[in-house]
């Protein structure tokens, strides 16, 4: 039936595309300006709409810059404050939003920012924090910023080449955007991606000269954890009565792997960035455990008894990896 409303929407898409289309050529042909930033910024996006992975790769830039005095800027989605928010002490997830919160819960030397307008983020976070890099986390298409080096990620599933824009594919900004990129990072590949296979993709990517393609994996813990100190060995899953709750953009990735490790469950799927209502979580009561993802935990913990969450992380190979260390740790 999706599928189906997504071809009866095309001529909207192609009304899509076209305001895509103007906004872009108006970017660049300067009646709408970029500005650039004395502070180095690394941008970590997608042309497309949710699940490439963008949480994870900050995180995994975060690791990379640990030695560094590194300030996170997001827009925040789904939030309940307004304009600019500094993360601290006593903040919350309605406050900082899902994704921005697992990352200031996870990195609390991290100064982590929210403001929809990353102009102003920026310029707050300079004069609040002085960081010497920020990350800007989902800021492809935010034009106004003219980042210092830009992060593009793309699914190995469905790479944007091969997409169409909204409502009838994924696509929220045009294709050829691509070329502001400075790394391209096909994420969600199989663990063993042979080189040929690579090869195929980089030519369908057709990156240009000043760009290089890398090629990440889901790396996913072998326990699942409470957030505090009690860790479960996936093997001990075996045989509970399981409900795996999701609010993620795509949960397939971890449905395929929860059943390669023979772990059975009942799959409650919501929407991106879902806000779970009183009524809904009734519908857990009852089960042993409750596994979710780790964007999810932190929009259900302490709503509920036995809730655990399963991490991933991106997984690169020490080529690829030593190439995306180089390239932002010179920026400073």
């Amino acid at each position: 039936m999706l599928q189906l409303l997504r071809k009866i929407a095309f001529p909207i898409s192609l009304i899509y595309a076209l305001v895509v289309y103007v906004r872009n050529f108006l970017f660049d042909v300067g009646f709408f300006s970029s500005k650039s930033y004395k502070t180095p910024t690394i941008c970590v996006g997608n042309l497309s709409v949710g699940g490439t992975g963008k949480t994870p790769m900050t995180e995994y830039l975060l690791r990379i810059l640990s030695d560094r005095k590194i300030a996170v800027l997001s827009r925040g989605y789904k939030r309940k404050s307004n304009g600019f928010y500094l993360g601290g002490p006593e903040s919350t997830v309605l406050e900082l939003g899902d994704e921005p919160y697992q990352i200031h819960q996870k990195f609390s030397e991290v100064a982590v920012a929210v403001d929809a307008n990353r102009r102003n983020g920026i310029e707050k976070l300079q004069s609040l924090v002085n960081p010497e890099i920020i990350v800007l986390d989902d800021a492809f298409q935010h034009r106004k910023v003219k980042p210092t080096f830009s992060i593009l990620l793309t699914t190995y599933q469905n790479l944007y080449v091969n997409d169409w824009y909204l409502p009838t594919g994924n696509l929220r900004d045009a294709k050829k955007e691509a070329k502001r990129a400075d790394l391209i990072i096909v994420t969600k590949c199989p663990e063993s991606l042979q080189e040929d296979k690579k090869g195929e993709i980089i030519g369908k990517l057709q990156p240009k000269s000043h760009q290089k393609v890398l090629f990440a994996s889901l790396k996913y813990n072998d326990f699942v954890t409470d957030g505090r100190q009690n860790k479960i060995q996936l093997s001990q899953l075996k045989g509970k009565q399981l409900a795996l709750v999701t609010g993620i953009a795509s949960p397939e990735p971890l449905v395929e792997y929860l059943n390669s490790q023979g772990i059975g469950f009942k799959h409650f799927e919501f929407s991106d960035h879902h806000h779970f209502t009183n009524k809904e979580i009734e519908q857990f009561e009852g089960y042993e455990m409750v596994l979710t993802t780790e964007k999810d935990f932190v929009r259900l913990t302490g709503r509920f008894e036995n809730l655990y969450y399963l991490e991933i992380t991106h997984d690169l190979s020490p080529t690829d990896m030593e190439v995306l260390k180089k390239a932002v740790r010179d920026l400073c």
